[in-house]
């Protein structure tokens, strides 16, 4: 409950200064089927190219508490991730082995909530093309409690006057649909992985030009 209105308050009072910074305009790959509700319990993945993709993805999905899964990098710093770990935030230590952060998404997705995650893992290094591959966690997560993925693109404008902030909402991909009955479960993983992927990159192109359309 916590959680829940403390985003409410932060969503409220932080919009006037979200809109400032992000101007963003949503679109979507097929409204009737994915729009900026989510219902039911959910696994929202995201490209990932700044530390603000999170605020983007709060106030795209206004309505619903999100609870993504953020790295030491951000969590381990005193203010910010108090500040996180009172939005909800999932801490995830990538130089450890301790997976407690998978358990704690599945309680939450046991319990109809929505998980974020952003699968590449980090931010691209320089000379990097975006997306990263993809760590296979989400699409495990997906598969082991049977939970819908719904992908959004972001383009990264940011804290810009010149240009707004573009995203785009993608339809859901069931887990089940993908599944292949003659892999086992670590090739289904791989599959589904590598299908999540490729709609990132889909919407991205899609996004794309949708935004050179609009010139």
């Amino acid at each position: 409950m916590f959680y829940f209105l403390f985003n409410w308050f932060v969503k409220i009072t932080g919009w006037p200064a979200q809109f400032i910074c992000f101007r963003k305009k949503i679109y979507y790959e097929d409204r009737s089927v994915q729009s900026r509700h989510i219902r039911g319990k959910a696994i929202l993945i995201s490209n990932h190219l700044s530390v603000f993709d999170y605020p983007v993805a709060m106030f795209t999905f206004f309505s619903r508490t999100l609870r993504f899964q953020m790295s030491e990098l951000v969590m381990d710093k005193p203010v910010l991730g108090q500040f996180l770990r009172m939005l909800g935030g999932i801490y995830v230590n990538r130089n450890t082995h301790d997976y407690g952060f998978m358990a704690k998404s599945e309680k939450i997705l046991s319990q109809g909530g929505v998980v974020g995650i952003c699968p590449e893992g980090r931010l691209p290094k320089k000379g990097e093309t975006p997306p990263l591959e993809f760590k296979t966690g989400a699409a495990y997560l997906a598969l082991s409690t049977d939970t819908p993925i719904v992908p959004m693109v972001t383009d990264g404008s940011y804290f810009s006057f010149k240009k707004r902030a573009h995203v785009v909402i993608g339809k859901p991909i069931n887990p089940l649909d993908v599944v292949d009955p003659n892999l086992n479960d670590k090739e289904n993983i791989v599959l589904l992985t590598r299908v999540m992927r490729e709609k990132i990159i889909d919407l991205g192109n899609m996004l794309h030009e949708r935004t050179k359309e609009e010139g």
